[in-house]
């Protein structure tokens, strides 16, 4: 019986789909859970007729593997993963290679590459993006690792990958963690422009007092423009028309407002933080979804703080012409959400030594993952004509977009606060934008006030050198 050219651990939905992918590439396939029964279900059912074969054991699954072994292991992320390389490890030779598809903190793919790498193995951290359907029909996929073990799947996962007009949504990122930092980044975009829309949808059920129907067809009408036109933006309206199958309502408004996060958010935010990177639209995002927890807590809050009195309605624009300044809002959010996870990339690449090419970022990103949209093109050719680009928004189409559309954020934003209304990404996208093009803010003061209680000194503009001041009080 001949070997098969790929293994799957963990029969997931998202590992099945995965590994029904790579048959349908002609890549022949055997599969290994926890559980058997779960194996015998998926070769009696999707399974079935495929070029797919199914291990008791972790020993037979790697000896029905052709040489150099090449695993997927798609499992909870953590404890899981050290402990299946641990077990698996003694049954691997030289040159086998394991790939992690999950969501890893990246940190922990730096150590696991360094481990497997000096035992003679390949270790690949892959960011996989673009849910159950990306991955049966192609996924964005963000390896990294050492270069030659990219090399050795290279073959596989350009098939694997969603194809757009310039190419498969796969790329080779960098060492090391690159390609779960790149993920988490990817995850922290897609936290901002979730959060961004539902803002919207918000500020026009509360304010614009539009049904269901009628915002779906707004979504529909921004989905027609190339800065908006995008899987997100297409499902909010998806999730707009859908009726409750009870009573024929708007099913949206029937499900809790509480969210919750799987931990790429956070990482998204707390990298950073240590690094020292400005992402407000996407904190704002996650403390969103943190917000949303305190349910309880919100219900007995709005009994006792008030509401504006009769605040006006919120100017967001001509329905007829598409809420404008609402349209234009979103855009400008979303675009500091891409500039925000952009500028982190560029700072951990110099840190890290990634060696980020962000323009293939932006490639692999425009089909197959969740914040896949038109705009990416935009970003791509940013990145192509200056690699050395600081912030997406001084690029010069971009720097266009910010100019021509911030009347409409100051608008929305000024709106939503005399109507009650919150929308953190909107205004912290608007603190964002302002605090970037001041050539002057209020730290001068911060610094005056550290020297005075600490002698932390301070900088002049008008001469080089540290100075400390004997404040008066």
């Amino acid at each position: 019986m001949s070997k098969a050219h790929f293994g799957l651990i963990g029969l997931g939905v998202m590992g099945e789909n995965l590994v029904l992918n790579a048959e349908r590439n002609g890549f022949s396939s055997v599969v290994y859970n926890r559980t058997y029964a779960k194996t015998e279900d998926f070769l009696s059912g999707r399974g079935a007729g495929l070029n797919i074969v199914g291990a008791h054991t972790l020993e037979e699954f790697v000896g029905a593997l052709e040489r150099p072994r090449r695993i997927l292991m798609m499992i909870k992320a953590g404890e899981p993963i050290d402990a299946m390389i641990a077990t698996l490890s003694p049954l691997l030779e030289d040159g086998d290679l394991l790939i992690d598809g999950g969501n890893s903190l990246y940190t922990d793919t730096e150590r696991r590459v360094k481990e497997l790498e000096s035992k003679s193995f390949g270790f690949i951290g892959m960011g996989v993006s673009g849910g159950a359907k990306g991955a049966l029909e192609g996924p964005s996929m963000m390896p990294g690792g050492t270069k030659s073990a990219y090399d050795a799947i290279e073959g596989l996962v350009r098939k694997m990958a969603a194809q757009v007009e310039d190419g498969p949504c796969v790329t080779y990122i960098g060492p090391g963690g690159a390609g779960h930092f790149v993920k988490t980044v990817h995850n922290g975009i897609e936290y901002g422009i979730e959060q961004i829309l539902c803002e919207a949808y918000d500020l026009m059920k509360r304010s614009a007092g539009l049904s269901g129907l009628e915002m779906a067809d707004v979504f529909d009408g921004w989905n027609q423009l190339e800065e908006l036109s995008s899987y997100l933006v297409e499902i909010t309206e998806v999730c707009l028309r859908t009726r409750d199958p009870e009573d024929g309502g708007d099913l949206v408004e029937k499900i809790l407002d509480v969210a919750g996060q799987k931990g790429t958010g956070l990482w998204t935010v707390v990298s950073a933080l240590e690094m020292g990177i400005a992402v407000p639209t996407i904190y704002a995002a996650l403390n969103g979804r943190v917000m949303s927890s305190l349910h309880g807590e919100r219900q007995s809050a709005s009994s006792v703080i008030e509401a504006p009195p009769a605040p006006p309605t919120a100017d967001l624009g001509a329905l007829a012409d598409g809420l404008p300044a609402l349209r234009d809002a979103v855009i400008l959010a979303c675009i500091a959400s891409y500039a925000q996870g952009m500028a982190l990339m560029v700072e951990a690449s110099a840190l890290h030594d990634y060696n980020l090419q962000l323009s293939s970022i932006a490639q692999i990103w425009k089909g197959g993952c969740i914040i896949r949209a038109r705009l990416l093109q935009r970003i791509q050719n940013a990145y192509d004509t200056n690699p050395q680009l600081t912030n997406l928004m001084v690029d010069p189409w971009f720097a266009a977009q910010i100019n021509s559309r911030l009347p409409g954020l100051r608008q929305v934003v000024a709106a939503a606060a005399l109507a009650g209304i919150p929308v953190p990404c909107l205004s912290s996208t608007l603190d964002y934008i302002d605090s970037y093009r001041s050539g002057r803010l209020p730290q001068n003061l911060l610094q005056a006030m550290r020297d005075c209680f600490g002698a932390h000194t301070y900088q002049r503009v008008d001469r080089p050198g540290s100075f400390h001041t004997e404040w008066l009080l």
